[in-house]
């Protein structure tokens, strides 16, 4: 079988010169949802922005009570949480709370306080009470502690400054996903690692990351 080496991509560990060992210069990160493909040897950033999340209720929805503040806590996920009523009462009434990955992280009661999934809310009741099916959609940004591509010019949260080298292929595209960084003591190929400048040989040297 023959290959097209051109056209293959970065290998997984290929950027790699040494490490320490026992695994001490790897450890496990999650990569941003929307940070897209990355490809091993991809220079990474730890997020370091405010979490934050925004309630937007269904334009079909029967009853008109609102979303208050909402607390994004780090084990919350980017991403669209989806709240839906699944019992109607007067001046009341319970939901469900389901992640992005659809997974049912809690369930809760109209006006009291909420808890669950990496978020806390309270949804308030209003003039007109909740219908079963009614539905608030949350965009919610869970960056603080999850990892994106490096990026000197980018956006002040973080993602200037570099904190590790991905081992092996990840796709962040629509959601969170999980991967492995070289994060310290070790010692990588300069022209293997994507996205690395001046600027971040600077910064994995802090770390312990020789560039050679």
């Amino acid at each position: 079988m023959n290959f097209d080496i051109q056209t293959m991509g970065p290998r997984t560990g290929e950027f790699l010169f040494s490490e320490a060992n026992g695994g001490r210069s790897r450890e496990a990160v999650r990569i941003n949802a929307g940070a897209g493909k990355l490809v091993a040897g991809t220079l990474l950033a730890l997020l370091t922005a405010a979490n934050a999340g925004i309630a937007t209720a269904d334009g079909g929805n029967t009853g008109n009570g609102t979303m208050g503040a909402i607390t994004v806590g780090n084990d919350a996920l980017t991403g669209t949480y989806v709240l839906t009523i699944t019992e109607a009462a007067a001046d009341a009434g319970t939901f469900s709370l389901v992640d992005p990955f659809g997974a049912v992280v809690g369930t809760g009661t109209v006006g009291v306080a909420f808890s669950g999934g990496g978020l806390a809310f309270t949804l308030a009741d209003g003039a007109t009470d909740f219908a079963v099916d009614d539905v608030f959609t949350i965009a919610v940004n869970a960056g603080i502690g999850e990892w994106v591509a490096y990026d000197d010019d980018g956006a002040n949260d973080g993602r200037r400054a570099a904190t590790g080298v991905l081992y092996a292929a990840v796709d962040a595209t629509e959601a969170d996903a999980t991967g492995v960084a070289i994060v310290r003591d070790a010692e990588v190929i300069t022209s293997k690692v994507v996205g690395l400048d001046a600027a971040g040989i600077v910064d994995l040297l802090a770390l312990g990351i020789v560039t050679r």
